[in-house]
């Protein structure tokens, strides 16, 4: 009898080390930003504190899921070894798993309170709409995930109603990061993305342009870290985005010299590890 699922295809389609980071960044976000609940009480003794990173997981996971399931033959061109729908998890199985998590993290988000649903269900209903359509669609898709990525974050201080300008420095770099990062990977999927039809930025302007609108977005990062951060007027958060300011003009420098697959593989990989450093920040303040 044939398998509907292994735990190895489970653990893959779901991207638990994302999954870390997401859950990583909001419990920072809590801990070194919020410190106490609205009753006064430290914020890691709130439990609906674990509901709401929880319920972000989930649904970010059932994201990666119904993602993989929409783009399985774009992937057999792109990265054919990493395919799982059809290979460790039957496609009907996904829809299943995909459904699920999403009821019950929106669940999750109405018993936490009632905006922290709503705001659940248009983050599960983006995300499906980003897959089946807006990743196939020059930047928008790309916007879709980086907002989301941003919104995650800033979840946090919206559920508290505290420290939100401070939350909001960090939601905008992960906006920004990660809208950088999603450019760099539509130029690593320019094989597949474009024999299946879809018009990512790469294709429909081309990859000499494409870098233009990084380095574009790169000057709208920097500006509005900087605005945000004479605002705040934290001397320990300005030096230590300055400091990183020095890893990201590299970075940038690296996007300006790839030309190769494996070149676009790697900067996706040092993007990631950019806003883990990033969000390593809030313990500093």
């Amino acid at each position: 009898m044939e398998r509907i699922i292994s735990f190895r295809g489970l653990f893959r389609i779901s991207r638990p080390i994302n999954l870390l980071m997401v859950g990583f960044a909001q419990l920072m976000a809590a801990y070194f930003l919020i410190e106490t609940n609205n009753q006064g009480l430290p914020v890691f003794q709130d439990f609906k504190l674990y509901l709401l990173v929880f319920s972000t997981i989930i649904i970010t996971a059932a994201g990666y899921m119904i993602n993989d399931y929409y783009d399985v033959k774009i992937d057999y061109v792109n990265r054919p070894h990493e395919v799982i729908v059809g290979k460790g998890i039957k496609r009907r199985m996904v829809i299943f798993l995909h459904t699920i998590l999403n009821f019950i993290g929106i669940g999750i988000g109405f018993a936490v309170a009632p905006r922290i649903g709503l705001i659940n269900f248009v983050a599960a209903f983006l995300l499906w709409l980003y897959s089946n359509r807006l990743k196939r669609e020059p930047f928008i898709g790309n916007l879709t995930v980086a907002f989301l990525t941003g919104l995650a974050i800033y979840l946090v201080a919206f559920y508290y109603q505290k420290s939100e300008l401070l939350v909001l420095t960090y939601a905008i770099f992960a906006f920004f990061l990660n809208l950088i990062r999603e450019i760099i990977k539509d130029i690593e999927d320019r094989p597949g993305d474009r024999k299946h039809g879809c018009r990512t930025l790469p294709i429909v302007i081309g990859f000499r342009k494409t870098k233009d609108v990084i380095f574009l977005v790169a000057i709208c990062f920097v500006s509005a870290i900087i605005i945000i951060t004479f605002e705040i007027n934290k001397p320990h958060l300005f030096y230590y985005f300055g400091g990183l300011g020095i890893f990201f003009l590299y970075f940038m420098y690296k996007i300006y010299q790839a030309d190769r697959k494996d070149h676009f593989t790697q900067l996706s990989l040092f993007a990631k590890i950019l806003m883990l450093v990033g969000t390593m920040s809030m313990g500093f303040l």
